[in-house]
C-alpha cells in the first residue's frame, strides 16, 4: 500500500507520537476501550441508522416518482432527472467542505443541524409551486448528504466499546440497503396513491423526528482530529486511489444513468400498472440487501473478483433489459440480478478506498463520498440526456456499454488492492 509522509490527519486534541500509535481506526477503538467507564450508546447507533436511512431514502425517492413529478410540472423525464443530479453534485462538493470546515464543532450538533436541514428540504419540495423550487430543495438535500456521511459514518468507535464496533458499524451501514428495500418502494407506493408530494411530507416528518432523537440520545462528540486539505490532495496522488476513483466513477455512472429512469421504462416498455411499480423496486431492493451481505463475505477473499463480478452482472442486466424487460417476468428477473450486483458496489468501493489509504481513513471516506455522489449525479444527468434524445431502452444499452470496460479494468489492474 502506498504511504504519503505528512498526510496523516492533524490532531485536535492530545495524541501519541506517530511512531508509537496504531493506525487511526485502531487508535479510535483503543481510545474507546481505554475508558472502562464508557457507556454503550446503542440508542445513538440506532439514531445514526435512522439518519442515514432518511438521507438515502430522500436522495433516491425521485427514482420512483420521476414520471409524476415531471407530469405535474410539465417537464420531460430527462429534465425531472435533475432532481437526482443536483443533490449528487452538491453532496460531492460539500463532503470535503463540511469535513474540513467543521474541524472543532461538536459532531452531535453538526448531525442535528444537518438533519433539520434535510427536513426543511423535504417540506420545501412538498410545497414547491415550480420545478426550480424542487431543485433548490434538492440542493439542500445534497448539503446534508455530503456533511452527514462524512461526519457520521465513522462514529461507531466513539459510541460503543471496541468489541462492539464491528456490530455497530454494520447497523449504521445497513441503512443504505434499507433505504432501497423499505424507503424507496414505500415512498413510491405512497406517492402513487396520495400524490408525490405526500412522500416528501412523510420524509420531512421522519427527518424532524430523527433530528430530535440525535440531539437527545447522542453523547457530546467533540472533534478528536481534523482533516486538512493537504491530506485529500495527497490521497489523490496515490495510484490505488486513482484506480478506485476510476472504477467507482464508471460503474456508478452506468448504474444511475440507467436506474434513475427505470420507472419510465417499466411504465412505457414493460407496461407495468402504476400501482405495482413499488413492488418491482422492492424486488430490486431486497436483492440489493442480499448482494450487500454476499459481497461482505466475498471481498475478504478477493476484492478485485467481487468488484469485477458485480460490474459484469450490471452490464448483463442492463444490456438485456431492452430485450427481456418487455415482459413482467423478464423485468423482475433482471431487476433481481441488477440489485444483487449493485448491492455489492458500495461495500467494494468503500473497502477499496480504505485499503488504499489505511493511514487516513476519514479522508478516504471523504474521497469515497465525494466521488460516489459526483458520479451518481453525472450518471443521472447523462442518462436524462440519452432518454430525451433517444429512449429508455437506449439508456439501458449505454449503461451496459460502460459497465463492461469497468469490469475489465478492475479485473486487469486491481490486483494490488487484494492483500497477500
Amino acid at each position: 500500500m502506498p504511504t504519503t509522509p505528512g498526510s496523516v490527519d492533524r490532531p485536535v486534541g492530545p495524541t501519541r507520537s506517530p511512531s508509537s500509535s496504531p493506525s487511526p481506526p485502531a487508535q479510535a477503538q483503543a481510545q474507546a476501550q481505554s475508558r472502562p467507564e464508557q457507556r454503550q450508546h446503542w440508542p445513538a447507533v440506532v439514531c445514526l441508522f435512522l439518519g442515514i436511512f432518511a438521507i438515502v431514502t430522500t436522495e433516491i425517492l425521485p427514482i420512483g416518482l420521476l414520471t409524476p413529478i415531471g407530469t405535474d410540472f410539465g417537464v420531460s423525464d430527462g429534465t425531472a432527472g435533475w432532481a437526482m443530479t443536483v443533490p449528487g453534485f452538491l453532496a460531492a462538493l460539500c463532503a470535503p467542505l463540511v469535513t474540513v470546515g467543521a474541524g472543532r464543532v461538536d459532531r452531535r450538533l453538526m448531525l442535528f443541524g444537518l438533519t433539520v436541514l434535510l427536513a426543511v428540504a423535504n417540506f420545501l419540495a412538498a410545497v414547491a409551486p415550480a420545478f426550480w423550487v424542487v431543485l433548490i430543495a434538492r440542493s439542500l438535500v445534497g448539503v446534508t448528504i455530503g456533511g452527514f456521511w462524512s461526519i457520521g459514518a465513522g462514529l461507531a468507535p466513539r459510541l460503543v466499546r471496541r468489541e462492539s464496533v464491528g456490530t455497530a458499524t454494520a447497523v449504521i451501514f445497513a441503512a443504505v440497503p434499507a433505504g432501497s428495500v423499505l424507503g424507496l418502494p414505500a415512498g413510491t407506493q405512497l406517492g402513487e396513491h396520495l400524490g408525490w408530494r405526500a412522500s416528501f411530507v412523510v420524509m420531512g416528518v421522519l427527518a424532524l423526528a430523527v433530528s430530535v432523537a440525535l440531539l437527545a440520545l447522542l453523547p457530546p462528540l467533540p472533534a478528536l482530529r481534523a482533516t486538512r486539505v493537504g491530506v485529500l490532495r495527497d490521497l489523490l496522488r496515490s495510484t490505488d486511489i486513482r484506480l478506485g476513483l476510476a472504477a467507482t466513477s464508471l460503474i456508478v455512472i452506468a448504474h444511475f444513468g440507467a436506474y434513475t429512469y427505470v420507472t419510465p421504462f417499466l411504465r412505457q416498455v414493460t407496461h407495468v400498472d402504476r400501482g405495482l411499480i413499488g413492488m418491482y423496486l422492492l424486488a430490486f431492493g431486497i436483492a440489493g440487501i442480499l448482494g450487500n451481505f454476499i459481497a461482505g463475505a466475498a471481498l475478504t477473499r478477493s476484492l478485485r473478483g467481487t468488484f469485477a463480478t458485480a460490474a459484469c452482472l450490471i452490464a448483463g442486466a442492463t444490456l438485456l433489459f431492452p430485450l427481456l424487460g418487455r415482459r413482467d417476468a423478464g423485468a423482475i428477473g433482471l431487476l433481481i440480478v441488477w440489485g444483487l450486483a449493485y448491492g455489492a458496489i458500495p461495500a467494494c468501493s468503500q473497502t477499496w478506498f480504505a485499503r488504499a489509504a489505511p493511514h487516513a481513513p476519514e479522508a478516504a471516506m471523504v474521497v469515497f463520498t465525494a466521488s460516489f455522489q459526483a458520479t451518481l449525479a453525472t450518471g443521472a444527468l447523462l442518462g436524462g440526456a440519452v432518454v430525451d434524445a433517444g429512449s429508455t431502452s437506449t439508456v439501458m444499452l449505454c449503461a451496459g456499454a460502460i459497465a463492461v470496460p469497468t469490469a475489465a479494468t478492475v479485473f486487469l489492474l486491481g490486483g494490488r488492492i487484494d492483500p497477500g
